[in-house]
């Protein structure tokens, strides 16, 4: 069975279940840089009490394992997956752009109508270039942090085109934690609009800001409808 088959078998996403420990990351995902010149955090597939799933490794690195937007999020807004985080960033705050850093993070990137933007804001989404040439118009996360408590909204601190959703915490450290999210219901909640298309999806685990070790594993990713 290829991967391809089995990552669908079940509804779009990914299973990295599907796939040899050791063996070449799923077709069609890339280690992307958050900023040119970044040293990039390591992705690799390995096993989990007879699982495969994606552990990431970041020293001083910052980059996410990203994918197309090949998802329709009109007819399956709701993303499921799990993650485990070995534990906290010491240092880390996504309140403080000097120390916006994560161990996990699950992150989305949409289009929309730029024109829209201050030109503040237009000049601030750069920061989230991950997706390609073609910069998103607004990014959701999903992120796992020790400065927040779960439920929280933080905005990027360098610009609220960026908006993040504290679902993990240090009370978490060292355990598989399973979750689900409407990803369209959480964007129109954060941006008080709806969501435009979605340029790409993945994975990030950083700390390039800190400059501290982080390591985290993530499991299969798959939507559904509501």
């Amino acid at each position: 069975m290829t991967f391809a088959t089995a990552a669908r078998a079940d509804g779009p996403g990914v299973a990295f279940s599907a796939s040899r420990p050791g063996g070449a990351l799923p077709e069609g995902w890339q280690n992307k840089p958050v900023v040119s010149g970044k040293t990039l955090t390591r992705y690799t597939l390995v096993a989990d009490q007879g699982t495969t799933v994606l552990e990431a490794d970041a020293a001083g690195a910052a980059s996410g394992l990203i994918h197309a937007g090949d998802v329709d999020l009109a007819a399956t807004p709701v993303v499921q997956w799990r993650w485990k985080v070995a534990g906290p960033i010491p240092d880390a705050d996504n309140r403080d752009a000097k120390r916006e850093d994560a161990p996990a993070r699950l992150v989305f990137f949409f289009d929309g109508e730029s024109s829209n933007l201050s030109i503040g804001e237009r000049a601030g989404m750069a920061i989230s270039g991950a997706v390609g040439d073609k910069l998103p118009y607004a990014t959701l996360m999903y992120i796992w942090t020790n400065s927040a408590p779960v439920g929280t909204v933080i905005a990027n601190p360098h610009t609220n085109r960026v908006q993040m959703i504290v679902v993990g915490g240090a009370a978490d450290a060292g355990k598989w934690q399973k979750l689900r999210r409407n990803v369209s219901a959480d964007f129109q909640k954060v941006f008080r609009e709806k969501p435009g298309k979605l340029l790409g999806y993945g994975l990030m685990t950083d700390t390039d800001n800190t400059g501290a070790n982080a390591r985290a594993w993530y499991g299969d990713i798959r939507f559904t409808a509501r």
